[in-house]
């Protein structure tokens, strides 16, 4: 490599010229279905993704039995909406761990990659809407001489 004299120079010089951005093509199983792991809190969902009638089921239930509070239902369609794809896909997740808030947040985080590995022109929209960006707030743990995580116990001065 060449040494540089000026800053004249620095827009001609062609040592080190920055890669291409990455390209993301579809990934697909033997099935034809794109599958993607998806993680909230303490659940982990299993995703797969295929062309259907819209249909989502989750542990083996339609997903408005498995999720019955309108808003975790809402939160599962949020990236189908986004992407414009509302009745294309069809959806069969496995969730374990957790409570029922973090499982959807888990599915919801597995569909979007999931539709990502599937169509890869969605990935700007969902990337926008922050579908593909694992939320990583956990739980934190209870320290020994506290009553919980950060509480005291009460002070009584006698």
């Amino acid at each position: 490599m060449a040494e540089l004299s000026s800053l004249a120079e620095l827009g001609t010089a062609t040592g080190n010229i920055q890669p291409a951005a990455p390209v993301h093509v579809q990934k697909l199983d033997k099935s034809g279905r794109a599958y993607a792991t998806g993680k909230r809190k303490n659940a982990i969902a299993r995703v797969w993704v295929k062309p259907g009638s819209g249909k989502i089921v989750v542990n083996d239930k339609e997903f408005a039995s498995y999720f019955a509070r309108p808003v975790l239902q809402m939160i599962l369609n949020q990236p189908i909406i986004a992407a414009n794809r509302s009745g294309q896909y069809d959806i069969v997740a496995t969730v374990i761990g957790g409570g029922l808030s973090g499982q959807a947040g888990a599915v919801r985080h597995g569909i979007s990659k999931a539709l990502t590995y599937y169509e890869p022109a969605l990935r700007a929209v969902l990337k926008k809407g922050g579908f593909l960006t694992r939320d990583s707030r956990v739980v934190e743990r209870k320290k020994y001489g506290k009553a919980k995580a950060r509480r005291s116990f009460q002070f009584s001065k006698r």
